[in-house]
């Protein structure tokens, strides 16, 4: 069992890296050849740098950071961006082009889905072979195979060999050992995107728990897991470093960016509706032509629409995305009661919402319409607008709530 240590953090550094880089060929003949071509060169004596060449492209370029003890350094971007070669290079499963890496201490990796496991042999065996190579004796694993088990909670099947494992069950056995061990250096790729939450959220809690003696270095799709471990970040772009700092919060804004770039996204329409105009009626705008309000401001949304026949008012759903694109709010819709009217066959109205409480950040508005009286699809768009909060307080969660303490008890 890992148990939480009340010690002082040792700050030292454990992972040095200067000047990575890496590159590829996007051909494998051209590859071969390049390969036997720098073969003769080293051994010619040629260390200099190379340029890249016909069809090559750097998949690292550049890269460096250092990372101490009780860090924890976030890796995000886009598929392709770096991310996955990065993490093969710091791990020695790659040789790099440039560039020097120092790391102190074992290493344990979590970087590919059944990495480092022998499929036919079972899952305990798969427990010693891992931590002989992590450098524990037999009598070290021992006194800790229960607690992997036990943690991995796939008991039952441990003496299954790990090819007949789903990729749940491999995730769980891979953490199980890499966490249970308890590395200086704990490398994490998108792997804990494949287990339920219940374990997810208990591999979460054991980061915690280990992080004060251990360095990590975290990939992930997932914001709101980089937002609660990271204490510093790395964007990657085409192998380069886009951001890196502390600014957690700036790197994942930068990271969302491209989602209030993304125009209005029309999904359904039966021709007979034109959405013309949405706006988030405000007297600021950022520098994309965002609109702006203060956290606690009203949010007036402007709508216009035209119809190319007669129609009777429609029922509209109007929801809230987060830039995470998750649904965070519903507009409650209109009803026959509503002061809505069609004019010239045209619809104006501004729909309300007092004392605005999701926290900084940007969001999105989707839209959907139908027939009032049996809510008949008519017209759906994502993205018909983008609006962005500006608060002191950064918070992850999208509310923050305007709440009040009281005491309870007479003075």
């Amino acid at each position: 069992m890992i148990e939480e240590k009340n010690i002082e953090t040792n700050k030292e550094v454990l992972v040095k890296v200067e000047g990575l880089s890496k590159k590829f060929c996007k051909d494998l003949k051209t590859s071969l050849w390049y390969g036997v071509k720098d073969l003769v060169s080293n051994i010619k004596g040629n260390k200099n740098e190379r340029l890249l060449r016909d069809k090559e492209f750097w998949a690292v370029k550049d890269i460096n950071f250092e990372l101490r003890r009780g860090e924890c350094l976030g890796l995000i971007g886009h598929n392709g961006a770096g991310k996955s070669t990065l993490l093969k290079i710091l791990n020695g499963l790659i040789n790099p082009d440039a560039g020097k890496i120092t790391i102190k201490g074992r290493v344990g990796a979590l970087i590919e889905l059944g990495a480092g496991f022998n499929p036919i042999l079972s899952g305990r065996e798969n427990i010693y072979n891992n931590g002989a190579v992590l450098g524990f004796t037999k009598k070290e694993i021992n006194a800790k195979v229960e607690d992997i088990i036990d943690f991995s909670e796939i008991r039952e099947f441990i003496d299954m060999p790990v090819q007949n494992y789903s990729s749940g069950m491999k995730v769980r056995l891979g953490f199980a050992v890499a966490a249970q061990m308890e590395p200086d250096v704990l490398i994490i790729d998108e792997v804990l995107a494949v287990g339920d939450l219940g374990f997810v959220l208990k591999c979460l809690k054991t980061i915690d728990i280990i992080l004060p003696n251990t360095a990590i270095i975290f990939v992930s799709h997932s914001m709101p897991m980089v937002s609660r471990i990271c204490s510093q970040i790395i964007l990657m772009d085409k192998g380069m470093a886009k951001f890196q700092g502390v600014d957690v919060s700036t790197a994942i804004d930068l990271y969302y960016t491209r989602f209030s770039n993304n125009e209005s996204n029309v999904v359904f329409t039966d021709y007979s509706l034109v959405l013309e105009h949405v706006e988030v009626i405000t007297n600021k705008k950022n520098e994309k032509n965002i609109s702006q309000l203060n956290w606690g401001d009203d949010l007036k949304v402007l709508i216009k629409l035209s119809f190319t026949k007669n129609v009777k008012v429609p029922k509209f759903f109007i929801s809230v995305f987060d830039k995470e694109q998750r649904a965070v709010a519903l507009f409650k819709n209109n009803d026959v009661y509503s002061n809505i009217k069609i004019i010239n066959n045209k619809i104006e109205f501004i729909i309300t919402h007092s004392n605005l409480q999701f926290s900084k950040g940007i969001y999105s508005l989707n839209i959907s319409i139908g027939k009032m009286e049996n809510e008949e699809p008519l017209f759906r768009a994502n993205n018909i607008v983008s609006f962005q909060i500006i608060d002191k307080k950064e918070v992850w969660p999208p509310f923050l709530l305007n709440s009040s303490y009281n005491n309870v008890y007479n003075k």
